[in-house]
């Protein structure tokens, strides 16, 4: 197994230059940062929900609403 070592002057440096910034440097940074990072597209859940089996109970359950009408098939029950 193989140890790491890690580099605590190097940190150390960084949080001091960090911590030196600007607000405005600071909010570069940041956008720099975490600004590439998106959230999943409408599609991309899509797939992942199609994919994967956590609602797979749906299957079970039972119909509420026709294809013809879109109403709610108790609804026509109790009338």
């Amino acid at each position: 197994m193989e140890t790491k070592t890690i580099n605590t002057k190097l940190v150390e440096s960084l949080v001091a230059v960090i911590r030196a910034l600007s607000q405005e440097e600071r909010s570069l940074l940041e956008s720099k940062l975490f600004g590439e990072i998106s959230e999943p597209s409408t599609p991309e859940i899509m797939q992942l929900a199609a994919k994967g089996s956590s609602f797979d109970f749906l299957y079970n359950e039972p119909d509420l609403y026709t294809l013809e009408d879109g109403e709610a098939c108790w609804l026509r029950q109790i009338q």
